[in-house]
C-alpha cells in the first residue's frame, strides 16, 4: 500500500478514488492470476529457464525425472504446472504525460471466465455495450500505409457509426499501435459524444507487457502510473489510446498466445449477448491483417466457433494465403469436402488440398522448417467448406470509405450460410437499419431469395421509424410489412414515448403529462390535447372518440378513464395509420419522413397544409434558430406541395377541385382545405386560381360575374329591375341545386371527363326517381333571393349604408349635436343610438351564434381579428360618449369622445375596401409601413427627449410651471423639425422677469442668453440628425418595405380577400339598421322552426360512402402524376444524365477491357480484375470524365489494335 501511495501524485488523488477502489474491492476475491509453480527445464537455455519463460529461482517445485532417470516432463502445460491466486493488478491506468482519461486494467488467468469479465467492463468499469465487435488480430511487422488507411478512415469510422467494440492485442507494436494511432487521431477531430462511441480494448498477454511490474497493487492501483519509453519504436510496452485493458495470464513470461484460447471464448461469448439497444445479439467479426503462420490456428479456433473473418489481401503472409486458397478453391471445378473426413470418397479431395496448400504455404512461408505439419494445419482449416465466413477486402482496390459495408457484408454473408428462412436474418436486418445501410439490404436482403413475413419486419420497422430511417421504411412496406396490421395503439404510444428529449414536441407533452399524476405514460389524450393547442379550432380533437371522450370533455375525466385501466384501445388497429405517422413525423420535424408519410397518405392536399400548419406553429415556440429556420423551410415545402397537387387536380377537372376544396375531411377532424389554408397562412396557396375562381363563385352567388357593379347598386333603390334583363343570373337547373348546393357555384362549367358526365347522369336519375322534400320556389321569390342573398350584394348593402352611417354621424357632430336633456338629444341622434344599437346585435351574433365550438373559442376567434377589436374600440367610444353627453358636467367630454370615435368609424372603411382588386395590396403594403413607422418614432422620441432638455436646461435656468415644461421639451422640439424656429426668443426679444415669485404666478421667465452658441450648435446638430438623417431612414424602411411587399401583395390581398368574402357571405342579407329583421328571421328559422342553413354548404360540404372514396382516388391519381413529373425532372437535369452516361460508358468499356486482358496472354496477373465502383464515375467533374473517357478510348485503341 505504501509503495503504491508513492506513486500516487498526492494524497488527494486518492481521496477522490476512494468511490472507485471501493466498487472494485471485490475483484481479487473473484478473479485470479496465474504463476507457474512447476520448473519444467528448457533445454536451450542450459537449465536456466523453465519453460513458462521464467527462472528457476521463482518456481517452487522442479520436474527434472524419476529415480531411474527418465524425464517425467518434456512439455510445458499451463493448466497443469501453473496455479491460480487471487489478482495483483486491476484499477485505473494514467500513462505519464499522455494527457489523457484513465484507462481500465485488470490482470486475470486464462480461465476465467468471459461472463465475469464482460459484466466487471460494463457494468462497474462504465464501458457502453456494444453493438458490434471487431477483433483485430495481426503481425508484428510494420504495416503497410493503405491498411493504416484503412484503419483509420474506415474501421474507426465504422466503429464510431456504429458504438463498436475495436479488440486488439493493446500493445504498441504491428497492428495493436496503428488501431491506437487511428483512434488517437479519431478522438482529436471528433466531438466528446462520439469519442465515447469508439471503444478500444487491448487483450494482451501479461507476461509479454513491458514493465507490469509497476501495475503491481493487491489492493489496487487507482491510478497507477505508467511510462511509455522510445515511443517511436515498436515495443511491448501498452498503448495509451485504449480505454481497457485485459491482461491475460496463463503463467508464462515473455511468450505470445497466451490470450488466443481466452480472447475467442471471450468474443464467443459476447455474440451471444443483446446490443445496447437489447433488439439484436451483438454480432463479432474477426479481421486478420497479415500474420505469420501461428496465426492461422487462431484463424481455425474461430471459424470452429462459426465467427465471421474478414481478411485484408495484400497486407501480409498468413492473409495472403488465406485469399490465395479461396481464389484456387473457388476456381477449381471440385466439390465441396464432406464435414466428415471418414465418409468414402473424401481422400482424393483432401489430397487436392493439401497439394494446393503445400505449394501456397512454401511461398508465403519459405522459412518453416515443419513445412507439413503447416500444411496439416492449414488443411484442417476447411477453407473451402467455411468460405461464406470468410470475406476478402482488396485494399489497395477498394476505397476505405466503404469499409462499413463491407464489414456488413461479411456478417449477411456469414448468416446466409446457416439458413434461407427469413427469421436468421432478422438480426442482419436489424444491424442494417442500425448502421442505415440501405443499399446492401436491398442487396443482401431483400433480392427475393428470402421471404419476408410481418413478424420478421415488426421489430426492425419499430427501429426503423425511432431512428429516422425513412428509406428502410419504404423497403419494408415494399416487402411483406402491412402498415393496418403494424400501426396499432400500442406502437403509436410507444413511438410518442421515444421522442428525443430535445425536441420540442417531447417538452410540450411533458408539460401535459404532469397533470397526469406522475403517470409517465404519454396516451393518445395528451397527443389530442397537444394537437388541439396547435391546430386550433380548425378541427375536432383528435383520438377522443377512441377514450370514449367528446371535445368538451375535461381533463378529470379524461384521467378516470386511464386510470382505471381501460386501454383495450392500444390493441386496436389506427384508422388511419399514415397520416397518424405523418403527424408524429411533422412533430419532430423529420423532413424525409414526413414526405414519405405525406406521400403514403390520403387526402394528399389536406394533409400537406395540415403539416404547413403545424410545423409553422412550432416554429414559433421553438428556442433554436437553426431548428426554426429548418421547421419553417419544411412548412414552405409542405405549402407547396399542396398547391401543386391542387394545380393538378384543377387542370383536370375543376368541378372535382372546387369540391376538394370545401369537402370536410374525416382524416383532419371534419376540417375544409379552405379553412386549413386559413390557420396555416397559406397565402401562395390562396393565390392559385382555382382558389380564386372558387371564391369569385361564392362571392357572386347566381348572378354572373360579369355583373357591373352600378347595376347592383340601381337595383337597390329600384328592386323590381332585379327582374329584368338588367342583371344576369346563371341558369340552374332547379332539382340539382336543390340536391347540391354546390353546382350554384359551378354548374355552368362543363365536364371535361367521362367520369364527371357519368355523375352528373347518375344524379339526374336519382333526382327524377326521388321524391323532393322542397317544393319548387315561385319565380319572383327565387330572383329575390338569388339577388339578395349574394355575397356581393350583402358587401354592398353595408358599404351604402356605413356611408350613410358615417354622413349622419358627420352631420350631428357638426350641425345637430344638442345639449344635454332636456334640450337633447334630437331625433337624428336617436336614430343614430338605434343604428349603433343594430351594429352591436350584428357583433354578439358573429361572436356567440357562429360554429358549434365552446363560447371560450368563439370569442377567442372573434377578439384575434384586428377589425373585431377595432369594432369593440369604436363601440365602447361611443357608448362612453353617449354616456357622458348626458350631463351637463361631462358634456364636453363626451362630444370629444364622439369626435374621436368617429375617425375609429371612418377607419374602417380600410377593411371594407380590401376587397378591391387595385386598392387591397396598397392597403397590405400601408399596414406593414406602420410597423415602420413605429421603429422611427422610437429613434425620434430619443432625439427629441435629448434635445430638449438639453435645450430646457440652457435657456431657462428657472421655471416651475410643468405644463410649460412639457411643451418646450417635447412639443417645440417636434415643431423645429418642420422649421418652426421662433429666433427672437431665443435671442431674448419678448417681455419676461426674473422674479421668482412672478414666475410662479405665471409671467414668462427670462431666458438665459449666456449660452445662445451652445443652443444653436445643438440645434444645428438636431435638426441634422432629424431631418436628414431619420426621415431618410424612414424613407429608405418604407422604399424597402414597399419592394418587399409589393412583390408578394397580390397573394397577401387574396389571402385577405377570402376572409372578407367568409364574412359577407355568412352575414345577414340586410345591412344595419334593418338588420334587425334578418336577426328576427334568424332567430326563428333556426331556433323555433329549426331549419339547417344550406347557404353555409357553400364553404362546407359533408360527403360519404362512393363519391367520397372516387375523390380520394382521383385526388391520389394526381397526386401521383406530380411525383412522377418530378422524379422526371430530376434524372433529366443535365449534371445526372452526364453521371449516367459516364458511369455507363465507363462500366461498359472497363469490362471490355477486363474481359480482353483475361483472354490475352499479354498480361500475366497475380490476383482477379477489380470490382468496378460506381462512386468513381460519380466523383469525377465534367473535364476530369471527359479525359477519363479519352483514356480509355485510346487505351482500348491499342489493344484492339494488338488482337487482343
Amino acid at each position: 500500500m505504501k509503495d503504491t501511495d508513492k506513486r500516487h501524485e498526492g494524497g488527494g488523488r486518492r481521496t477522490g478514488t476512494e468511490k472507485s477502489e471501493k466498487d472494485q474491492s471485490w475483484i481479487p476475491k473473484i478473479i485470479k492470476k496465474r504463476v507457474c509453480t512447476t520448473f519444467v527445464e528448457d533445454s536451450l537455455s542450459n537449465g536456466v529457464l523453465c519453460q513458462c519463460g521464467g527462472v528457476r529461482e521463482t518456481h517452487c517445485s522442479i520436474a527434472t525425472g524419476d529415480f531411474f532417470g527418465a524425464a517425467i516432463v518434456s512439455q510445458w502445460d499451463s493448466s497443469q504446472h501453473s496455479s491460480e491466486y487471487p489478482t495483483d493488478a486491476f484499477g485505473e491506468l494514467e500513462f505519464a504525460g499522455a494527457g489523457r482519461r484513465h484507462s481500465h486494467f485488470l490482470r486475470l488467468s486464462c480461465d476465467t471466465p468471459p461472463h465475469i469479465i464482460y459484466s466487471l467492463m460494463t457494468a462497474h468499469w462504465g464501458v457502453p455495450s456494444p453493438n458490434l465487435v471487431v477483433s483485430v488480430v495481426g503481425g508484428r511487422e510494420k504495416v503497410k500505409p493503405w491498411v493504416r488507411e484503412v484503419l483509420r478512415q474506415g474501421l474507426v469510422r465504422a466503429a464510431q457509426s456504429t458504438g463498436a467494440w475495436i479488440v486488439t492485442g493493446g500493445l504498441r507494436e504491428g497492428v495493436g499501435r496503428c488501431v491506437g494511432e487511428a483512434v488517437r487521431d479519431h478522438a482529436a477531430a471528433a466531438s466528446s459524444l462520439s469519442q465515447k462511441k469508439v471503444i478500444a480494448v487491448g487483450v494482451a498477454p501479461w507476461g509479454l507487457v513491458h514493465n507490469r511490474q509497476w501495475l503491481v497493487n493487491s489492493e489496487g492501483s487507482f491510478p497507477a502510473r505508467y511510462y511509455v519509453q522510445n515511443t517511436s519504436h515498436d515495443s511491448c510496452c501498452l498503448d495509451s489510446n485504449y480505454q481497457a485493458f485485459l491482461l491475460v495470464d496463463d503463467g508464462s513470461v515473455g511468450q505470445r498466445g497466451g490470450e488466443t484460447a481466452f480472447r475467442a471464448k471471450m468474443e464467443d461469448y459476447i455474440s451471444h449477448q443483446r446490443t445496447g439497444s437489447g433488439s439484436i445479439d451483438v454480432p463479432v467479426l474477426c479481421m486478420l491483417i497479415s500474420g505469420d503462420a501461428a496465426m492461422l490456428e487462431r484463424v481455425d479456433l474461430s471459424l470452429k466457433k462459426a465467427t465471421p473473418w474478414l481478411v485484408l489481401n495484400g497486407s501480409g503472409p498468413a492473409a495472403d494465403l488465406i485469399c490465395e486458397l479461396l481464389d484456387a478453391l473457388s476456381a477449381g471445378p471440385m466439390s465441396p469436402p464432406s464435414p466428415q473426413p471418414e465418409v468414402e470418397g473424401s481422400e482424393k479431395t483432401s489430397a487436392e488440398l493439401r497439394d494446393r496448400a503445400r505449394e501456397r504455404v512454401r511461398r508465403h512461408f519459405p522459412a518453416k522448417a515443419d513445412l507439413e505439419k503447416l500444411v496439416d494445419r492449414v488443411s484442417a482449416l476447411s477453407i473451402y467448406k467455411n468460405r461464406d465466413l470468410i470475406t476478402v477486402f482488396h485494399g489497395e482496390q477498394e476505397s476505405s470509405d466503404d469499409f462499413d459495408t463491407v464489414l456488413l457484408k461479411a456478417l449477411v454473408r456469414a448468416s446466409k450460410r446457416v439458413s434461407s428462412d427469413a427469421s436468421e436474418y432478422t438480426e442482419e436486418l436489424k444491424l442494417a437499419v442500425a448502421w442505415n445501410r440501405v443499399d446492401i439490404a436491398k442487396s443482401e436482403l431483400f433480392n427475393g431469395d428470402i421471404q419476408w413475413k410481418y413478424e420478421d419486419l415488426e421489430d426492425s420497422m419499430t427501429d426503423a421509424l425511432i431512428n429516422d430511417k425513412p428509406q428502410f421504411i419504404r423497403l419494408f412496406n415494399e416487402n411483406g410489412l402491412n402498415i393496418l396490421d403494424y400501426l396499432t395503439y400500442r406502437h403509436l404510444e410507444v413511438l410518442y414515448r421515444s421522442l428525443s428529449d430535445s425536441s420540442l414536441a417531447f417538452t410540450l407533452l411533458q408539460r401535459l403529462l404532469t397533470e397526469r399524476q406522475g403517470l409517465a405514460i404519454c396516451s393518445p389524450k395528451e397527443v389530442s390535447r397537444l394537437l388541439w393547442d396547435i391546430l386550433g379550432d380548425v378541427c375536432e380533437p383528435f383520438y377522443y372518440s377512441l377514450l370514449g371522450l367528446d371535445q368538451s370533455a375535461s381533463t378529470r375525466r379524461a384521467l378516470k378513464v386511464l386510470l382505471q385501466g381501460d386501454c383495450s384501445y392500444r390493441e386496436q388497429s389506427c384508422l388511419y395509420p399514415w397520416a397518424s405517422l405523418f403527424i408524429w413525423a411533422v412533430l419532430q420535424n423529420r423532413s424525409e419522413m414526413a414526405v414519405y408519410f405525406w406521400e403514403m397518405a390520403g387526402e394528399s392536399v389536406h394533409s400537406a397544409l395540415a403539416g404547413c400548419k403545424i410545423l409553422r406553429e412550432l416554429s414559433k415556440l421553438e428556442s433554436e434558430t437553426e431548428t426554426k429556420l429548418s421547421m419553417k423551410e419544411l412548412a414552405q415545402k409542405f405549402e407547396n406541395l399542396a398547391l401543386d397537387v391542387f394545380s393538378e387536380c384543377y387542370q383536370s377537372s375543376e368541378s372535382r377541385s372546387f369540391t376538394l376544396l370545401i369537402r370536410q375531411s374525416p382524416v383532419w377532424g371534419k376540417a375544409t382545405c379552405l379553412q386549413m389554408a386559413t390557420s396555416a397562412d397559406a397565402r401562395h396557396f390562396f393565390s392559385h386560381d382555382g382558389v380564386q375562381s372558387l371564391l369569385s363563385q361564392i362571392w357572386w352567388g347566381d348572378m354572373k360575374r360579369s355583373t357591373k357593379v352600378w347595376k347592383l347598386v340601381l337595383s337597390f333603390f329600384l328592386p323590381p329591375l332585379i327582374y329584368t334583363n338588367l342583371i344576369s343570373f346563371r341558369l340552374v337547373s332547379v332539382c340539382l341545386k336543390m340536391s347540391n348546393p354546390l353546382n350554384v357555384k359551378y354548374a355552368e362549367v362543363t365536364p371535361p371527363f367521362s367520369e364527371d358526365v357519368e355523375e352528373y347522369a347518375a344524379l339526374r336519375d336519382n333526382l327524377k326517381s326521388a321524391p323532393s322534400s322542397n317544393p319548387k320556389r315561385p319565380f319572383v321569390l327565387l330572383r329575390w333571393r338569388e339577388f339578395w342573398f349574394a355575397p356581393v350584394t350583402s358587401f354592398l348593402g353595408n358599404v351604402l349604408m356605413y356611408f350613410l352611417f358615417l354622413i349622419l354621424f358627420a352631420y350631428i357632430l357638426l350641425l345637430d349635436f344638442k345639449p344635454p336633456p332636456p334640450h337633447g338629444p334630437s331625433t337624428l341622434e336617436f336614430v343614430l343610438y338605434f343604428w349603433v344599437f343594430t351594429m352591436v346585435c350584428e357583433e354578439i351574433r358573429q361572436t356567440f351564434f357562429r360554429g358549434n365550438t365552446t363560447l371560450y373559442q368563439r370569442m377567442k376567434l372573434y377578439i384575434e381579428d384586428m377589425w373585431n377589436k377595432c369594432d369593440i374600440t369604436a363601440i365602447s367610444l361611443f357608448a362612453l360618449g353617449m354616456c357622458c353627453r348626458m350631463f351637463p358636467w361631462s358634456y364636453e367630454f363626451g362630444r370629444a369622445v364622439l369626435a374621436v370615435d368617429y375617425m375609429v368609424f371612418t377607419l374602417r372603411l380600410i377593411h371594407i375596401f380590401a376587397i378591391h382588386k387595385q386598392l387591397g395590396p396598397k392597403i397590405i403594403i400601408v399596414e406593414k409601413m406602420m410597423k415602420d413607422i413605429f421603429f422611427f418614432l422610437f429613434f425620434l422620441a430619443v432625439w427629441l427627449l435629448a434635445y430638449g432638455v438639453a435645450n430646457q436646461a440652457l435657456l431657462y435656468s428657472y421655471d416651475p410651471r410643468p405644463g410649460w415644461i412639457f411643451r418646450r421639451v417635447f412639443y417645440r422640439p417636434y415643431l423645429h423639425i418642420f422649421g418652426q424656429i421662433p429666433i427672437h426668443e431665443m435671442d431674448g426679444g419678448i417681455e419676461c422677469t426674473n422674479n421668482a415669485t412672478l414666475v410662479e404666478a405665471g409671467a414668462e421667465p427670462c431666458m438665459s442668453t449666456d449660452h445662445n452658441w451652445l443652443v444653436v450648435i445643438l440645434l444645428v446638430i438636431f435638426l441634422l440628425v432629424t431631418n436628414i438623417l431619420l426621415v431618410n431612414l424612414l424613407i429608405a424602411m418604407f422604399s424597402h418595405t414597399f419592394s418587399k411587399v409589393q412583390e408578394h401583395s397580390d397573394n397577401y390581398w387574396k389571402f385577405q380577400r377570402y376572409n372578407l368574402i367568409v364574412e359577407y357571405h355568412s352575414r345577414p342579407c340586410l345591412a344595419p339598421p334593418f338588420i334587425l329583421i334578418s336577426h328576427l328571421h334568424l332567430i326563428i328559422k333556426r331556433h323555433i322552426r329549426k331549419i339547417p342553413s344550406t347557404k353555409i354548404k357553400h364553404f362546407v360540404l359533408e360527403i360519404h360512402g362512393r363519391e367520397a372514396s372516387r375523390l380520394n382516388t382521383w385526388e391520389a391519381i394526381q397526386k401521383e402524376n406530380i411525383l412522377f413529373a418530378q422524379n422526371k425532372r430530376e434524372r433529366e437535369k443535365d449534371s445526372e444524365r452526364l453521371k449516367r452516361t459516364s458511369l455507363e460508358y465507363c462500366s461498359s468499356a472497363l469490362s471490355w477491357m477486363t474481359e480482353a486482358l483475361s483472354q490475352s496472354n499479354l498480361v500475366k496477373t497475380t490476383r482477379p480484375p477489380p470490382a468496378l465502383r460506381g462512386k468513381v464515375a460519380y466523383s469525377l467533374p465534367y473535364d476530369t470524365g471527359y479525359m477519363y473517357d479519352l483514356f480509355l478510348w485510346k487505351v482500348a485503341s491499342y489493344l484492339s489494335s494488338h488482337g487482343i
